[in-house]
């Protein structure tokens, strides 16, 4: 507070709220000091010099008393500091003194005496500046709503922000969440903004990135550590709670775009918004005068970093999402809202899913892959391998009309009519009796298969247990009966020698006999 300012503001008839809107000072102190100048005859004429002035404030206005001599726990003083010297919290300072001396002290009031007495020593850092193209500062920070692209309503939105630490220059994004695979798309849209790599990217503990944080041994997901092989860089995450490590994108990059382009922005949608980002990275925060280095960014960054940077890969990555999923009992894991298959036994396990792109591959918990599959285009497809399922639940899984048909053509052509006949069957459904026949192939062999269904097509009985007895009594190979032979046509007119006669009886009259015979 300017003193002189105050007192040339009361001099000048200004009220009491407009000297503390001015001067930054309370209520309380303009009226000791309008006090004052009227004691001193100050208010009219004109003011004396500064010096003068400073001096006459010396002589006559009464120092206030420090706050200890007004403390009600100021005459605890040196107890205090001594407790405060062997580590005594407050609330414990508190007590010790109440035992002791038999009053009631304010917690409040100890807690400021002992803000008073404590030595505080700042603590000192040092600024690092790198090499160019060395290092990369990233994180996220919020940006405020934005309409949400296919529903049109607000959602919450991050900005991302990758700052090259030597040079200053900027890559932002807006986006919708923070889940790996944006992530990982930010980090390569920032590579080819730059158009190059820098050697190592330091980063706070996202969990997108960082799976188990710790000072001397942090775990950084799959999925990151690939990006980072990929592209060449090393992964460089700062100890648990330190974020002033990556002060440069703290303060000169997320702070500094949601002070300066975010704040104050009228709705628009997240494509304009992005679009306006990018071109404010490079025309605005590119070439303003940067308040630590005092250069423009986009040129140290043109001349100096740019030509330190790594290459980019000549492939493009293929973006992999890593995941740990359980292999259900059909043999098949949920991957993406998809199904994917696995050798079943490993049912009940834990598996590492890589998900790309184009691919699925599925990995024990000791990196050994088991299964490579198409990724799934749509929700609740099921990807399967059969020789991952159970060698005995196979066949009644990929079998149909059209399979057994041409398994049975692979026989011969009887097996293929005992088929037909077993499958045009009405109204019972036998195709699973006709999957019991195939699978007599296996067990007796295809010759023999096909003579047991050659011998029930001479017997007219087409049907799977026929098919199997004769299969078990081994009599496929006997000789099958004579066919009936028609009897010869009778002439056209009997002799005329000998008269014919013809007796026609019901079949009852020998059944009758034949009941008769046993009673």
């Amino acid at each position: 507070m300017n003193v002189r300012q105050v007192l040339v503001l009361i001099h000048s008839g200004a009220s009491d709220r407009e000297i503390v809107r001015l001067a930054g000072c309370n209520r309380r102190t303009v009226a000791r000091y309008r006090a004052w100048a009227r004691t001193q005859g100050l208010l009219e004429g004109e003011l004396p010099e500064a010096a003068v002035l400073e001096a006459r404030l010396r002589e006559t206005l009464p120092e206030r008393p420090p706050p200890q001599q007004c403390s009600s726990v100021a005459t605890y003083t040196q107890e205090v500091q001594a407790y405060l010297d062997i580590g005594l919290e407050i609330a414990a300072i508190q007590r010790r003194l109440e035992e002791k001396h038999g009053v009631v002290l304010s917690y409040d009031a100890l807690w400021r005496l002992a803000r008073r007495l404590e030595v505080r020593t700042p603590e000192a850092f040092v600024r690092v500046e790198v090499a160019p193209g060395s290092e990369a500062q990233v994180d996220f920070g919020y940006a405020g709503h934005v309409p949400d692209p296919v529903t049109g309503k607000a959602r919450k939105s991050w900005v991302f922000v990758m700052l090259l630490s030597f040079s200053r220059y900027m890559y932002a994004e807006i986006v919708l969440d923070q889940k790996i695979a944006t992530w990982l798309r930010c980090h390569v849209r920032a590579f080819a903004f730059f158009s190059g790599v820098v050697g190592r990217v330091v980063l706070d503990n996202l969990r997108s990135a960082v799976v188990h944080a710790s000072i001397h041994d942090p775990v950084i997901g799959r999925a990151y550590q690939e990006l980072a092989e990929h592209y060449g860089f090393r992964i460089d995450p700062n100890p648990p709670a330190t974020p002033r490590l990556k002060g440069k994108v703290e303060k000169g990059g997320v702070h500094y775009v949601k002070r300066n382009f975010l704040a104050g922005r009228e709705p628009e949608t997240l494509a304009v918004r992005n679009a306006r980002l990018l071109e404010w990275c490079r025309q605005i925060a590119g070439l303003r005068d940067h308040g630590t280095t005092r250069r423009r960014p986009r040129e140290q960054f043109e001349q100096h970093e740019l030509p330190a940077l790594s290459a980019l890969p000549s492939e493009p990555y293929d973006m992999a999402i890593w995941k740990q999923a359980l292999l259900h009992r059909d043999c098949h894991l949920t991957f993406d809202a998809s199904y994917y298959s696995a050798p079943f036994r490993l049912v009940g396990q834990r598996l590492y899913v890589r998900g790309g792109i184009s691919t699925v591959r599925i990995y024990t918990a000791d990196h050994l892959l088991v299964a490579t599959h198409d990724r799934a285009t749509e929700p609740g497809q099921r990807k399967t391998n059969p020789d991952h399922l159970p060698p005995e639940k196979v066949p009644g899984l990929v079998t149909n009309r059209d399979n057994c048909r041409a398994m049975a053509d692979a026989v011969g052509s009887a097996t293929r009519q005992v088929v037909d006949a077993l499958l045009e069957n009405r109204p019972v459904d036998k195709l699973r009796e006709v999957v019991r026949l195939l699978k007599l192939d296996a067990i007796h062999g295809a010759d023999r298969l096909e003579a047991a269904c050659r011998r029930a097509l001479a017997f007219g009985d087409p049907r799977y247990l026929t098919v199997r007895r004769i299969l078990e009594q081994h009599i496929e190979a006997d000789s099958l009966p004579a066919p009936l032979v028609a009897p010869a046509a009778a002439p056209a007119e009997p002799p005329a020698s000998r008269p014919v006669y013809q007796f026609v009886r019901h079949v009852g009259e020998f059944a009758a006999r034949l009941v008769g015979m046993h009673p």
